[in-house]
């Protein structure tokens, strides 16, 4: 009896000994499993950029995802344009994405930035989302308020009494190379002002054809920017400061180092002294940063460069015209003043070009685009006066003592990536003076393109 209740004791301390084991396994396998679940997690949950100034960008912000187990790529996305994320805060879009294998190899950091680019002041709300097939989707919100910069106009002085004259060494034509702003994304318009007086000479008895023109970087030519008419024998001084012309479409050509040409045909050693200066606004409300700008027509070296009118000429008005993709803006700006005196005469004994009203069509792709109205702008109500001579009668679409108007065409649509042909008719009329030219239209003619991000030149072909 002894030995078989010993026997019954060692067997079942054996059997509880035996359970304990296993249990103890059981507990240690089970706590050093390995979970495989495919998962993320990112560190913040909103970003707010607070002010940031139009067209500008604020201050990058940043967050981590940390990923581990996924079979799918990540994806991360802005569902506003004006929010832009970046893999190394040099490069922004809207759209990152990694493979599996890159997504769980290290935490990644994700660059966020605010570039409010349009029109649409005061707060932007967003998401940034991370997700994954297999893991799911998180959000972060981001806030940021669009506010204009403070209005700034900073005056840049370019020529200064500048002798304009024929003969005895003097020049029509002077140039220089002038400072302006570099960035000019910042800038919401540009005004020039032409400021005339008389030398110790006096001035030029004539009303005559003058001009201020831009050097193109590109290909060194001159592009006339403004265009002016002088009195007869007297300076502009009852203008407060000079003739008034708006050159924002040239901003792409008026930044950082500047050659300018002043031009006044001039024939006689009294003529002019010409200061040039502009007034460069920044900040405000800036439509569009980006501008470019082409040549499509330029006959403007001198009155009588025009288009011969009413003769058989082999002057080319037609061009060919291709838009940058990113356009979002397209406007055409012309120059044109008529110059001689041919017959047959309109009512009233109106000679051709500088006296007959005409009105001549832009033709896009063969069809009137715009018209062009050559008619009377008031030449009797010109504030400089009196003057010499004839200066009160009007002329075709300009004025003795004024600035001439510049003719902005706008496009109903962008034009974004379209090419087009252009060309500019003249109202049929036919000279009697036996084919020698004796009317002329003094032309320059640009086109103009604006958007919120950078953008290339128009191409014009022949």
């Amino acid at each position: 009896m002894k030995f078989r209740s010993v026997f019954n004791i060692t067997s079942t301390f054996l059997l509880l000994l035996a359970v304990f084991f296993i249990h103890s396994c059981t507990k240690d396998e089970s706590s050093n499993l390995i979970d495989l679940t495919p998962q993320f997690t990112v560190d913040v949950t909103d970003l707010d950029f607070n002010n940031v100034v139009l067209n500008q960008v604020s201050t990058r912000q940043s967050f981590v995802i940390d990923a581990t187990n996924l079979t799918n790529e990540l994806i991360v996305t802005s569902s506003e344009a004006q929010f832009e994320i970046s893999r190394d805060g040099a490069i922004y879009t809207n759209t990152l994405s990694f493979t599996a294998t890159n997504a769980n190899i290290d935490d990644k950091l994700i660059y966020v930035r605010f570039a409010p680019n349009n029109q649409n002041l005061g707060t932007i709300e967003g998401t940034v989302t991370i997700s994954s097939v297999d893991a799911g989707t998180e959000t972060i919100s981001v806030t940021g308020n669009s506010v204009l910069a403070t209005e700034t106009v900073t005056n840049v002085q370019t020529f200064q009494n500048s002798r304009h004259g024929f003969g005895n060494g003097l020049s029509q034509t002077r140039t220089g190379s002038f400072e302006f702003p570099f960035d000019m994304t910042q800038v919401s318009k540009i005004t020039m002002y032409v400021q005339l007086e008389c030398p110790g000479e006096g001035c030029n008895a004539w009303d005559v054809f003058a001009n201020i023109a831009v050097k193109n970087p590109l290909n060194a030519s001159w592009m006339e920017i403004g265009r002016y008419i002088t009195p007869y024998g007297v300076d502009n001084h009852q203008l407060e400061r000079g003739f008034e012309i708006d050159v924002t479409d040239f901003k792409s050509m008026l930044s950082g180092t500047v050659e300018l040409k002043s031009f006044v045909e001039v024939w006689g050693a009294d003529g002019w002294n010409v200061s040039v200066d502009f007034d460069v606004t920044t900040g405000g409300d800036i439509a569009y940063p980006y501008y470019a700008i082409a040549e499509i027509l330029q006959y403007n070296r001198h009155s009588l460069d025009g288009i011969p009118y009413g003769v058989p000429n082999n002057f080319d008005v037609d061009k060919t015209v291709t838009i940058p993709d990113n356009a979002e803006v397209t406007n055409l700006r012309t120059i044109i003043t008529g110059w001689g005196h041919a017959t047959p005469n309109d009512p009233g004994g109106r000679p051709c070009a500088e006296w007959c009203f005409r009105i001549h069509q832009v033709l896009i792709n063969g069809t009137t685009g715009f018209v062009h109205d050559m008619n009377a702008i008031g030449c009797g109500s010109n504030p400089v006066q009196p003057q010499g001579g004839n200066w009160a009668p009007d002329r075709a679409g300009w004025c003795p003592g004024m600035a001439v108007p510049n003719r902005i065409d706008s496009f109903t649509t962008s034009m974004a990536g379209e090419t087009f042909t252009f060309e500019y008719d003249l109202e049929d009329w036919t000279s009697d003076s036996g084919g020698t030219s004796n009317a002329y239209y003094a032309i320059s003619n640009f086109v103009v393109v604006k958007s919120n991000t950078p953008i290339e030149t128009p191409i014009v072909t022949e």
